[in-house]
């Protein structure tokens, strides 16, 4: 196959037919070097056009607050203390250091301005259109192709999801150094040398600290020896290329031998990532999702994300997990839909991008395909974002091929190309309207999907939040009706029936969460509101009982501690109920906490203390009315 002289600076080789038929598009640019500039300015435009909406989306809350919004590390800014909280912590189930810093640096630059948020996003998405571009026609020679599969991966209604979820930041930024590792392979595979090596560990390095969902780059890295590198020989030389030097092709075993540290890296990431999960309670039990039913649904879902890159349609951020098994007709069309396409993609010998494409889509998206259930999801948009790339390479060199053979005119392939990209664009633009706000997307995504109980459980606490409690406990009971059992649809209605006074009510549902839940943290909150209940109930030896509980499943929670501090309040105490407030404010600083401590200073003679507290809290509090009409509920709840 001959390729052109930009592979890696080799000295040039005869140009692909693609590149040389028809010239009109040679005769914009005066050279190759000018003409890779502005495609990729082309690229960086059409992403700008086509994400510009975002930049009036607002933060989700859904993982937004968890990295963002709520979280105080991160709205701190780029500080010392932000690093090394970043580097040591396990929050929201991930270890992902850079992801943190990224996200502070923005809170330190716009503030909680969600729009800087999204445009880093659509800028760092546009990086890795041009990035992908240049490897492919850096690594292959054809520009056309090269830009068509960046184009695909560019405006791909899939990726939305990467880009207009500002918690997503994890995926678009671990792309970024993923194909650079990528790129810098490439040097090393034409020059092999330990400075060109270190380039490649240290991009990786950067990739998994972003996020762990590129581990499988070592695996990914041997598919792209052998194309389009072709730097495996199988008993024989290699066929000869100009993008690699003869002497730095061979054997298949030591291919792999070479790419043991990268292993390690990968094996170290696994570790550390499944303890990560582990402490925030992400991964799955079997007797939540069995192993059989776990290989039914990677096997439907791999076939699933076939379909969403030819009609993206019905695009959401939550498909939820069965929990019954798949009829076997289903299962059994799957698998052999799977063991076809492998076929044809074996037989094809000389067309090698066939089996490189299509073990690039299973085999990178084997971390997170659900053999290991992290979260409730069967499949999500955003493991597509990588995944998909494989799939866009083998669908345009396919069809560029098929051209080739018949003799068609370019232009007959541009205008179909270019109609294809403006029609993904169009639905990429519309599906970044689903996610303008919280209520917006989990609309959509109840209106696309069927027995969600992640979007109703969402939806219903949205609802609430915004003084809308009816609204919210009807689709608390429809995710009961999904999940009887859910702990989290039983917490939230036990805090509707709360609020009404129908204590009893309330009892049950916090009963079923605080003897069901298996999460420490999810056990503390269940006590800890049981507590509260009994001391509605005017019952407060039981309610301390259940406030103490809650402190010995999760010493964490100031909750438990501030219904401490109010028993102490009720009977008169005012020293305790100061102490047990402090503590609390210790364990998480909150608005209410400090209003309850200002009461209790105040019924004990300090009023000053009391009022320096108020002062600051007038300055300081994002919503102090809410905050007081709190306490008064909470002073008068008894």
């Amino acid at each position: 196959m001959a390729r052109m002289g930009l592979s890696y600076g080799v000295a040039a080789a005869p140009k692909p037919i693609e590149e040389t038929r028809g010239s009109t598009p040679s005769a914009l640019f005066q050279s190759p070097r000018q003409r890779t500039v502005l495609l990729s300015l082309l690229l960086t435009i059409v992403v700008l056009v086509f994400y510009n909406p975002v930049t009036h989306n607002r933060f989700i809350r859904f993982d937004d607050d968890g990295y963002i919004t709520d979280n105080p590390d991160v709205r701190a800014g780029l500080t010392w203390n932000t690093v090394k909280w970043a580097f040591t912590t396990y929050q929201q189930a991930n270890w992902h250091p850079l992801t943190w810093l990224s996200h502070a640096l923005d809170c330190q630059l716009f503030g909680l301005n969600p729009a800087g948020s999204h445009y880093v996003n659509v800028l760092l998405h546009a990086i890795n259109a041009i990035l992908l571009f240049l490897l492919l026609q850096s690594a292959t020679g054809f520009r056309w192709r090269s830009l068509m599969v960046a184009a695909l991966f560019a405006v791909h209604p899939i990726n939305v999801e990467s880009v207009a979820w500002a918690a997503e930041r994890k995926n678009v930024l671990s792309t970024v150094f993923f194909l650079l590792a990528m790129y810098a392979y490439g040097a090393y595979a034409r020059k092999p040398g330990l400075s060109r090596y270190a380039a490649v560990a240290g991009c990786f390095t950067l990739a998994l600290l972003s996020k762990p969902q590129v581990i499988t780059f070592p695996f990914l890295l041997l598919l792209w020896d052998y194309w389009p590198l072709h730097r495996i020989r199988f008993g024989h030389a290699a066929e000869p290329l100009a993008t690699v030097e003869p002497g730095s092709r061979s054997s298949a075993t030591w291919l792999i031998l070479e790419k043991i540290p990268l292993f390690l890296l990968s094996a170290a990431s696994a570790v550390v990532t499944m303890k990560a999960q582990k402490a925030g309670g992400a991964i799955q039990k079997l007797s939540q999702y069995s192993l059989g039913l776990r290989f039914e649904t990677a096997v439907i879902s791999y076939l699933r994300y076939i379909g969403k890159a030819f009609w993206p349609s019905k695009l959401c951020p939550m498909y939820p997990h069965p929990t019954r098994f798949y009829p076997s007709w289903q299962v059994g069309a799957a698998l052999i839909v799977l063991a076809l396409i492998t076929a044809f993609a074996l037989r094809a010998r000389d067309q090698k991008y066939l089996v490189v494409g299509w073990f690039w889509f299973l085999g990178s998206l084997v971390p997170m395909i659900g053999l290991v259930q992290v979260g409730n999801q069967a499949l999500a948009d955003r493991y597509a974002y990588i995944s998909f790339i494989g799939l866009f390479l083998m669908f345009t060199w396919l069809v560029a091929d098929w051209v080739k053979a018949y003799r068609i005119t370019p232009a007959w392939v541009a205008i179909p190309a270019v109609l294809c990209v403006l029609a993904l664009g169009a639905v990429t633009r519309r599906q970044i309207g689903y996610w303008h706000d919280t209520e917006s997307i989990w609309r959509r995504t109840l209106a696309v999907t069927s027995e969600n109980y992640v979007a109703e459980v969402n939806l219903g606490e949205l609802l609430m939040s915004e003084g809308r409690n009816d609204e919210a406990a009807s689709h608390f009971h429809g995710a009961l009706a999904i999940r009887p059992e859910g702990l989290t649809a039983n917490l939230n209605l036990g805090a509707y029936e709360d609020r009404r006074g129908n204590l009893a009510a309330a009892l049950e549902r916090y009963q079923v969460v605080a003897s069901h839940a298996g999460d420490a943290g999810m056990r503390a909150t269940g006590y800890g509101s049981l507590g509260f209940v009994y001391r509605q109930m005017g019952q407060p030896a039981k309610a301390k009982e259940c406030f103490e509980t809650a402190l010995q499943a999760d010493g964490t929670r100031s909750r438990a501690l501030i219904g401490l501090g109010l028993l102490a309040q009720d009977s008169g105490d005012f020293t305790e109920a100061i102490r047990e407030y402090s503590l609390a404010l210790s364990r998480q600083s909150s608005d209410v906490t400090n209003l309850l401590l200002a009461h209790a200073l105040a019924k004990q003679g300090h009023a000053d203390e009391a009022k320096a507290i108020y002062e600051r809290l007038s300055r300081q509090s994002s919503d102090l009315p809410e905050a007081q009409e709190e306490v008064r509920f909470l002073l008068g709840g008894k």
